[in-house]
């Protein structure tokens, strides 16, 4: 019996300043411990002031995961010593006396499981330790405080993922919520940083700290089931503790024992007055909110006429469902999601490729309106799109420099057809007794015509001389 939990941290990217003073959110890029205040750095004296968007952004994200938002929430000193945290204490969130974290009791649902939620709190990140030396002797810590006090959420899971597996359906499902949420990018360096609770038979539980990809995620939990599990088949316990994930050896390594909640000594924070979240207030949050990924993929289904597929791969990317958005009318949409799934997905496949793209959202209503009216084939198509992500011509402009015209004329395919099917005369043979092999007829003609042949007209003449 193997039980996994989650302990999610995930940045309120989209924020302009930080959870408790007006230093910047975004440290990312900034020269080292230039981004800081007395109270990021907890000098005596300096006081802390709640970021009410943080609230806010906080507050969406648990109605979008199902929890329940207190009337009243407030915060906690997590105490504990490390250099990234100068103060000696985090800012958290902590159910001690009953249910006052920003979120509880929610749930996701993933290929018919339902992961419940168990809390989500809002905390300030600590600040990033940066290490140098080639070896473990000559190794040095130096410590960066930019992203102290830098606001997000952690989101905790019961141990409901039964495997790995599991985990990174979940992940996946949730970085595509936060972006489409508008909360965070999770995909900035250091956004969503995963932290895996796994037991075996029932045994004690271990902690894999700190793992920012969702790959190395999956990963790491494979490597402690089995770990564990070996442990277990020869009858030696397994040691609670916290590991770290070794990316070059791909092993889980022992850091140091693990706490227990009485460890930190929750005190609650006197800074901080309790918040009062009104009822009305929760209401006018949730009409602010986006259309949900589900939602949206009905709507393009429903209205569309969009594949099941293309439909769930094209809602749950922001980026892309934002162009479609942009780019479709009633008549081209099924095309135009179409091409971004299949064609556009391919060349950009990447965040930095998908910010660099050289595509309005004109251009690509143009290309699908010439392809369902036959203006240009779809293989001509995809020429198409590749020379407007390099060049950001119009549709109009590369089809004429191009010559990709699409070629209708029945006269014209048929002097074409007639000259494959002589050079093609054992194909042709066959394709008279088999029917089915008439596409290797219809690919050389398109080949003779460099893409150009509509295939649908090509086809139908070619079964008429066929007689098939």
């Amino acid at each position: 019996m193997i039980k996994i939990g989650l302990e999610i941290h995930c940045q309120l990217t989209k924020l302009e300043s930080k959870l408790f003073c007006s230093c910047k959110a975004n440290y990312r890029n900034l020269e080292t411990n230039s981004n800081i205040c007395p109270v990021c750095v907890g000098l005596p004296g300096s006081l802390p002031l709640l970021n009410k968007k943080a609230v806010e952004k906080a507050s969406m994200l648990s109605l979008a995961l199902g929890c329940k938002i207190p009337e009243h929430i407030s915060f906690f000193r997590k105490n504990y010593f490390y250099p990234d945290l100068p103060k000696n204490f985090q800012i958290t969130q902590y159910n001690a006396y009953g249910p006052t974290s920003i979120g509880s009791d929610g749930a996701v649902p993933i290929e018919g499981k339902t992961i419940r939620i168990r809390r989500i709190q809002l905390e300030e990140d600590p600040g990033r330790l940066l290490y140098e030396g080639s070896s473990e002797k000559t190794q040095i810590t130096l410590v960066d405080y930019n992203r102290a006090g830098t606001p997000l959420v952690e989101i905790v899971t019961e141990p409901d993922f039964e495997n790995p597996r599991q985990v990174r359906i979940f992940l996946n499902v949730l970085a595509d919520l936060v972006e489409n949420l508008g909360v965070s990018d999770p995909y900035l360096e250091g956004a969503m940083r995963v932290d895996g609770n796994i037991s075996v038979q029932n045994g004690n539980r271990v902690e894999i700290k700190n793992v920012g990809s969702f790959r190395d995620v999956e990963k790491a939990l494979h490597f402690e089931m089995t770990r564990q599990q070996s442990l277990v088949d020869r009858n030696i316990q397994v040691i609670a503790e916290t590991r770290h994930w070794d990316d070059a050896r791909k092993i889980t390594v022992s850091s140091r024992s693990k706490e227990e909640e009485q460890d930190y000594r929750y005190l609650p924070e006197a800074d901080i007055p309790i918040i009062l979240i009104k009822q009305d207030k929760i209401e006018s949050l949730r009409k602010q909110m986006p259309e949900s990924i589900v939602d949206k993929k009905e709507r393009y289904i429903k209205k569309y006429g969009i594949p099941q597929q293309v439909a769930d791969v094209l809602s749950s990317d922001k980026f892309y469902s934002d162009l479609f958005e942009k780019a479709h009318n009633e008549s081209n949409a099924k095309e135009i999601a179409n091409i971004i799934t299949t064609d556009l997905m391919g060349f950009a496949d990447t965040r930095e490729k998908k910010m660099d793209l050289n595509l309005t959202d004109r251009n690509l209503s143009d290309l699908a309106d010439a392809i369902i009216h036959n203006k240009i084939t779809r293989n001509s198509g995809k020429i198409v799109l590749q020379e407007m992500l390099k060049t950001s011509k119009s549709f109009s402009e590369i089809v004429a420099n191009l010559d990709l015209g699409s070629m209708s004329d029945t006269s014209s395919l048929e002097k074409i057809i007639d000259e494959v099917f002589k050079e093609e005369e054992k194909a042709v043979s066959e394709a008279k007794q088999n029917p089915d092999t008439v596409n290797y007829i219809v690919g050389k003609v398109m080949r003779k015509t460099k893409g150009k042949a509509n295939p649908n007209t090509t086809l139908e003449i070619i079964r008429k001389k066929l007689s098939v």
